[in-house]
């Protein structure tokens, strides 16, 4: 079995069609799936989603991408993610690549979510493109990672150096490699891949974006992640079977998702 440790299903593309998306899990089974937060408007249909489907998880959380959205505040974020359902804080993080100007305002929405994560002792979701060394030197200020006795999480959707990965597994965090890492293109993330331990590794979609080879170029969804999975078996010269049983052992450490 596999687990998509990061997709946003209540995204209007996948959510028309549900039954389809979940069918396709099914099929390549995929036994779970964590719909991530990106704005506290549409957390409300986040969370509606993670109490339909019992094998639905979900995070409460504002994307660093989001500028014009409100402003979510340590005391919220507590309180939303006072709820079985909700696993985890985020995504969260910085992004210096689509945005330009003063970005304090990012970096401070990112220390409310990981005062949030410390306060409710649940991980944090991170996002960081462009932006590594502040992302890392932010999570150490703060006591994020199970060193400073904080609460680990994961760095997703992961796309930066070997040295970054490390810094972050010294912390306690997962490393999360989405269909980027089947791309031809995506030789040094590969290198990466390879060199990590399968103990801190975790798989995912990013869906609706990001579809894995053979998918590349269309709507991802949930079920693809199987091909991330296969694709890390190739890469690390392993039986497919540890990728998924590593990956999915390693979620639900993680999460504390009940019930494995």
């Amino acid at each position: 079995m596999y687990i998509d440790s990061h997709c946003h299903i209540n995204f209007p593309e996948l959510a028309a069609r549900m039954p389809e998306v979940l069918a396709r899990m099914a099929e390549n089974k995929v036994s779970h799936a964590l719909c991530v937060s990106v704005d506290l408007p549409d957390f409300p249909g986040v969370l509606a989603l993670a109490e339909q489907y019992p094998h639905i998880y979900a995070s409460v959380g504002v994307h660093p991408d989001y500028e014009d959205t409100p402003e979510p505040t340590v005391e919220q974020l507590v309180e939303l993610a006072d709820h079985p359902k909700i696993v985890a804080i985020g995504e969260t993080g910085l992004d210096y690549y689509r945005l330009e100007g003063d970005l304090e305002w990012q970096r401070e929405r990112f220390r409310t979510h990981i005062r949030a994560s410390r306060a409710t002792r649940k991980p944090l979701i991170i996002h960081t493109r462009a932006a590594s060394e502040d992302t890392i030197r932010i999570l150490r200020e703060e006591g994020a990672g199970t060193a400073d006795g904080g609460v680990a999480g994961v760095m997703h959707c992961f796309t930066e150096s070997l040295e970054v990965a490390q810094a972050a597994i010294e912390m306690g965090f997962y490393i999360s490699f989405s269909g980027i890492v089947t791309f031809k293109s995506a030789r040094d993330l590969q290198a990466v891949a390879r060199a990590l331990p399968l103990e801190r590794i975790l798989i995912e979609t990013d869906s609706p974006y990001l579809a894995p080879v053979p998918y590349r170029g269309k709507m991802n969804e949930p079920g693809y992640v199987a091909h991330v999975a296969e694709y890390l078996a190739t890469l690390k010269d392993v039986p497919l079977r540890e990728i998924a049983d590593r990956t999915t052992a390693n979620f639900f450490d993680l999460f504390k998702v009940p019930g494995n």
